[in-house]
C-alpha cells in the first residue's frame, strides 16, 4: 500500500522533505497546509516583533507537494 511524504517548497527557490510518512494523502495534505500555515504565522509574529528589520515582503511563503513513497 502507498505511503506519502510532504515536500515543502519555499519562496526562497529551496525545498524540503518533512520526515514524517503518512498513511493516507489527506494526512500529507493536512500536514502540508499546517507547515505552510505556520510560515505564515512565524513570518507574522517575526514582523510585529520588529517590522523595521522583518517585513513582510521579504518573508518565505511556502507550498507543499505530496509525494507517494513505497513502503
Amino acid at each position: 500500500m502507498a505511503k506519502y511524504r510532504v515536500l515543502m517548497h519555499y519562496s526562497d527557490g529551496s525545498s524540503e522533505m518533512e520526515d514524517e510518512i503518512f498513511e493516507t494523502e489527506t494526512e500529507a495534505e493536512s500536514h502540508g497546509s499546517y507547515m505552510c500555515s505556520c510560515c505564515n504565522q512565524g513570518a507574522e509574529e517575526l514582523y510585529e516583533s520588529n517590522p523595521g528589520d522583518y517585513p513582510l515582503e521579504d518573508s518565505l511563503s511556502a507550498t507543499y507537494e505530496v509525494i507517494i513513497v513505497n513502503d
